[in-house]
């Protein structure tokens, strides 16, 4: 898999509405398919997105209410009758470990997958490969939450135009990349005349949280950060007393923490009309986008 895109599988929170499933979150990211806090009827929700469930390989869940992990158990058997051959690896907070083993063995199937579980007992990087680093760090919930920031490794990119200029085509150009230079015609051409390096993308999930520094430190410098924005600033009272964010606190963690793109998520089952939301955020952060089921937004390089 070569795409680079984010699927909105839902956006509502807690209560589904007749256009907003429970949210769950597909970052399709090259050969990899990260799933964000799958919550109930995500299995369906690929349908809908004609995306085939076996693109995933990593599943978030942030915590264990409801709308962030009754589908997971789900996700698992779907992979599980689809037998998958790649492993699911699964990262949670640890406090809720008993959570996750009901929801994994709420029903009677027989295992194929290999399902590699990584409890989150402390903040910090929970996993890094050389192509992926994946942070972690607990949000102000009431209960054990995780936000997760995912920075893709850096990549040389080479430039044709420079590759045919100096000459350089063919297996020199890989003995190029693993030697630093080549000789041609009598001149050294070295790998940075050709070539630059590639800054890897940064993605920030924010989902169920009060504003706190975690939250800007998961979204510093990020590209997108996609955060939660339960109600509107007029139902301030609500978020605070329910420990979630407005449109407008959402779009101060962006500014704040630098990132390049908010889109908001999560919302409250009161509100039909969303367009409110992009009004209040976009004040504060122009470039906020508001999600819809079945959206899908770019991660370009």
């Amino acid at each position: 898999m070569t795409v680079r895109d984010i699927v909105i599988l839902g956006c509502s929170s807690q209560q589904p509405t007749r256009t907003r499933n429970h949210g769950a979150y597909l970052v399709r990211w090259n050969e990899e398919g990260l799933l964000f806090d799958p919550g109930e009827g995500t299995q369906r929700q690929f349908i809908f997105a004609n995306v085939a469930p076996t693109c995933v390989t990593r599943i978030f869940v942030s915590h264990f209410h409801g709308d962030h992990c009754l589908g997971l158990g789900s996700m698992l058997m779907r992979l599980n009758l689809d037998k998958v051959t790649h492993p699911i690896h699964c990262y949670y907070p640890a406090s809720g470990q008993t959570y996750f083993e009901r929801l994994r063995f709420g029903t009677i199937y027989h295992q194929n997958i290999e399902v590699i579980e990584h409890p989150v007992r402390n903040e910090g990087v929970v996993h890094d490969d050389g192509r992926f680093r994946i942070e972690a760090r607990f949000l102000e919930h009431g209960v054990d939450n995780i936000g997760w920031r995912v920075t893709e490794a850096d990549t040389r990119k080479f430039d044709k135009e420079k590759l045919g200029a100096m000459g350089v085509k063919g297996p020199l150009v890989r003995t190029l990349e693993k030697e630093g230079s080549v000789l041609i015609d009598g001149r050294k051409v070295y790998l940075d005349d050709v070539s630059q390096i590639r800054p890897g993308g940064v993605l920030a999930v924010t989902i169920d949280t009060l504003p706190c520094q975690a939250a800007i430190d998961l979204a510093k410098d990020a590209k997108i950060l996609i955060c939660e924005s339960t109600y509107l600033e007029e139902h301030r009272h609500l978020a605070e007393k329910h420990h979630h964010l407005t449109a407008k606190q959402a779009a101060q963690i962006a500014k704040a923490a630098g990132a390049k793109q908010l889109i908001l998520t999560h919302f409250s089952a009161r509100y039909q009309d969303l367009e409110d939301f992009g009004r209040e955020a976009k004040e504060i952060f122009p470039n906020t986008w508001v999600a819809e089921d079945l959206k899908v937004f770019p991660f370009n390089y």
